[in-house]
């Protein structure tokens, strides 16, 4: 993909065409970016199953018409029954299972506290339609979603529902089958006719824990029940090209802020140099060690991540042992996962930028059989240690690598932009900020030019420093001679994360891009 997409009256960006396109349909009825969003979310849990679904956890932010950014946490707590006991003779939670399931999902709530905040005149059941129907009639599967069940299904076979629901008679589904979920689009239909608070208070959520038990996973009908999104104020710094935001804590958002921040002081450009990248890199590897010292729960936080954002003494002497001529001592423990980021902006002046995930590779595992709903494992990421900063305790939030982004330049245009890809969500956003923003280039050829990435993420498990094979030998031996251990992957590699973007100029345009990387598609009118 060469050219960003542009058009006049409204834009989605999704990592799956369908979901793009159904998400068009509602701007062209009338709808918001918002009610849009919902709709493309909805979607992409019937297309992308591997990679999202209503069984997760959701963030968002959301800028009015008006001005004005608000941020959403629909992040679930672990559950009552969620104790150190419960996983006594284990050293660590199980990544798959019905031990992993141990947390509320709250994508939900997150689409109805959207939906009450931007209000709009589209009914839920159209909002919800294609996701019932894709489920339902069934989509193609993709590449992605084939190499993936293939990739796992050892582990996932066995584990309750899986089969059932998400296996083609038994077995793996190949590239191009087709895939169904009737039970899923049953749920999406129930919630249509219900209501959303349906999932969480309703007949709904008493078939979804009864499900939940069953399969022998510590929810319960209570845990849905004391559930709520939030309203937040999103994290921001304000730097040379204008302010830039993200999520604050459960999620990594500040991490993604401190690199923008950090990179800037070390004076890194558009990433197609050793200079460049090797700043950005070390600039990543602060802001890494800050996050992994400190991000946890809110409620439990004694550092306060915009304090730190808003001091420019203290950004100052974070970069104050950076060697511009040799790497950091390099890795530390990386965090794992995936997920689906998409961006929604309409005429009317809504920008979205929204992130949902089951967190692993179809999450726990565990799929519902009487709703068809898979559900996360975001909770597998406690530690089972007392007194650590992510312990386990019932009614506490996990740490989340999901962070959507977004940002209001100085020429007035917003920017909504972010990604898939676990711990390289940040540093996929600061490939797309150095190449747009910094180096001014156009969206689509800024998001596909090659990129970097320091540790492990989605589809890797080594913590080198990896590099698209498009760069020049040049730039990889030039990084290995500063002292980075420097992988080359293929030219067009997943585990570079599968980002998107939007810009909304000030006289009302828009520029759209998609990721190479992904089944994605950018739909405008």
């Amino acid at each position: 993909m060469l050219h960003s997409a542009r058009s006049l009256r409204g834009m989605v960006t999704a990592p799956h065409h369908l979901a793009a396109q159904a998400g068009l349909d509602v701007l062209k009825a009338g709808g918001n970016a918002v009610e849009a969003a919902v709709t493309v979310a909805a979607t992409l849990t019937a297309v992308y199953p591997h990679m999202t679904g209503i069984g997760g956890d959701g963030f968002w932010l959301i800028r009015a018409p008006e001005g004005g950014t608000i941020a959403i946490d629909a992040c679930g707590r672990a559950a009552g029954l969620a104790t150190p006991e419960l996983y006594a003779g284990r050293e660590t939670i199980p990544w798959r299972g019905p031990l992993a399931a141990n947390t509320v999902a709250g994508t939900i709530s997150g689409w109805a506290l959207a939906l009450r905040h931007a209000g709009g005149e589209v009914p839920l059941s159209t909002l919800l339609a294609p996701a019932a129907a894709y489920a339902e009639e069934g989509v193609l599967a993709t590449e992605s979603m084939a190499t993936l069940m293939r990739r796992h299904f050892a582990v996932l076979k066995d584990v309750p529902g899986f089969a059932a629901c998400l296996l083609t008679e038994g077995a793996p589904i190949e590239m191009g089958q087709r895939h169904r979920n009737p039970a899923l689009a049953r749920t999406f239909r129930r919630l249509a006719a219900d209501g959303l608070e349906d999932f969480y208070r309703g007949a709904l959520a008493e078939d979804i824990a009864a499900d939940l038990e069953a399969a022998g996973s510590p929810v319960r009908l209570a845990d849905l029940r004391t559930h709520e999104a939030s309203v937040v104020a999103p994290l921001s710094v304000d730097l040379e090209h204008g302010r830039f935001l993200n999520m604050p804590p459960p999620t990594q958002g500040i991490a993604s802020l401190l690199i923008l921040a950090l990179s800037e002081r070390l004076g890194a450009g558009g990433a197609d140099t050793v200079e460049d990248i090797h700043a950005w890199i070390e600039a990543t590897k602060r802001a890494f060690i800050w996050r992994d010292s400190h991000v946890t729960d809110p409620a439990l936080m004694e550092a306060d991540p915009q304090e730190l954002l808003d001091d420019s003494a203290a950004l100052d002497r974070m970069i104050a042992g950076v060697d511009p001529q040799r790497a950091a001592p390099w890795p530390h423990v990386p965090q794992q996962g995936d997920t689906t980021w998409f961006g929604v902006a309409d005429a009317k002046g809504w920008v979205v930028s929204m992130i949902q995930s089951v967190y692993f590779e179809f999450g726990s595992g565990v799929v519902l059989p009487r709703t068809g709903i898979n559900w996360q494992n975001r909770g597998a990421s406690f530690d089972l240690c007392p007194g650590r900063l992510r312990s386990l305790a019932p009614g506490r939030k996990p740490f989340h690598t999901l962070n959507p982004a977004m940002a209001e330049l100085r020429d007035g245009s917003v920017l909504t932009y972010g990604t898939m890809g676990g711990e390289g969500q940040p540093q996929t956003q600061s490939a797309v900020i150095a190449r747009a923003i910094r180096a001014g280039m156009a969206l689509q050829p800024a998001i596909t030019a090659p990129r970097w990435l320091l540790g492990r993420t989605w589809g890797e498990t080594t913590t080198t420093l990896k590099l698209e094979s498009r760069y020049p030998a040049a730039v990889v031996e030039g990084l290995r001679a500063r002292g980075h251990d420097v992988e080359v992957l293929s030219d067009f590699s997943d585990a570079m994360g599968h980002a998107g973007a939007i810009r909304r100029f000030p006289d009302g345009r828009f520029e759209g891009a998609t990721d190479p990387r992904s089944d994605g598609g950018v739909a405008a009118w």
